[in-house]
C-alpha cells in the first residue's frame, strides 16, 4: 500500500492546464523531492492533495484511503499536514500561541465556546514539546513578529509536525534562508522519524538532493521523470528542462 497514491490528477483553471494526467506512488517512510522549474505545477499539485483545490478528474488515495472529495478541514485528522511556500502564521502571536492554535485544529476543544487556553496544560505542553523539537523552546514566548525568517520556517514546520502527521508536504521549506539557516532546517528534516511519509519540493537543489531518496520532475504540470538523484540528475530530460539544452 502506498502512502500517497494519485492516478491520472487533472486540473486546469480556464484553457491552461496546471496538471495533466499525474500519477504518482509514494511509499510509507519515503522521502521524496518534487523538482521542476516556476510553473510547472508543483504547489497546484499540493494544493490538490491537501484539498485546497479541487481535481477536474483522476484520484488521491492517503495510505489507501480515498480522499479526493474529502473536504479540505477534515485531511489533517486522515494524518496530512503541510507547510506553505510563503509562511501563514500569525504575527501578533507567540510562537507558543502559534502552535496551539495548529494543535486546537485537530482537538474536540476547538468546539468548546468557552475555552480558557491558559489552564489547557496538556495543550501548552505538547506545543512546548513540538518547539522543543525544532530548537525554538527557549524563545516560545516571544511574539512571531520579533524572530528571524529563519526561526518561522522552523515554527510552521513545529506546527506541522505538532499534529502527528502520517504524511508531511513540505513546499520549498529553505526558501529565504541563509545558509546557517538552511543547515538548522536540513539537520531538523533528517531527525523526522521514518513514520512520517515526506514529500517536498525544493528550489535548493544541492541541499534537497542529499534529502530525498526519490525524486520526480514536473514540466508544464506533467510528470516527465522519476528516479534516484543519480539517475534523475543523468537524465538528459532535467538538462534540457533546466538548462534548455
Amino acid at each position: 500500500m502506498s502512502a500517497l497514491e494519485l492516478r491520472n490528477l487533472v486540473k486546469s483553471f480556464g484553457g491552461l492546464r496546471v496538471t495533466a494526467d499525474v500519477n504518482l506512488d509514494v511509499a510509507p517512510g519515503e522521502r521524496r523531492l518534487i523538482i521542476g522549474p516556476n510553473g510547472a505545477g508543483k504547489t497546484t499539485l499540493f494544493n490538490l492533495i491537501a484539498g485546497e483545490l479541487r481535481p477536474d478528474g483522476g484520484s488521491i488515495r492517503l495510505f489507501g484511503e480515498d480522499i479526493t472529495r474529502l473536504p479540505c478541514r477534515s485531511r489533517p485528522h486522515r494524518g496530512l499536514a503541510r507547510t506553505y511556500q510563503i509562511i501563514t502564521l500569525f504575527p501578533r502571536e507567540t510562537l507558543l500561541r502559534n502552535v496551539i492554535l495548529s494543535l486546537l485544529g485537530l482537538s474536540p476543544l476547538r468546539w468548546n465556546p468557552v475555552l480558557l487556553l491558559r489552564r489547557q496544560k496538556a495543550l501548552f505542553a505538547e506545543a512546548r514539546a513540538a518547539l522543543e523539537r525544532v530548537g525554538l523552546d527557549r524563545i516560545a514566548e516571544r511574539p512571531l513578529a520579533e524572530t528571524s525568517y529563519g526561526e518561522r520556517r522552523r515554527v510552521e514546520i513545529a506546527m506541522a509536525l505538532a499534529q502527528q502527521p502520517r504524511l508531511l508536504l513540505l513546499d520549498e521549506p529553505f526558501a529565504g534562508l541563509s545558509i546557517d539557516e538552511r543547515k538548522d532546517v536540513q539537520r531538523l528534516l533528517l531527525a523526522i522519524p521514518r513514520e512520517v511519509t515526506v514529500v517536498m519540493i525544493e528550489h535548493d537543489m544541492d541541499v534537497a538532493l542529499d534529502l530525498a531518496d526519490r525524486i520526480t520532475l514536473m514540466h508544464f504540470g506533467e510528470i516527465i521523470i522519476e528516479g534516484t538523484r543519480a539517475e534523475v540528475v543523468a537524465h538528459p530530460r532535467t538538462r534540457e528542462v533546466y538548462l534548455g539544452e
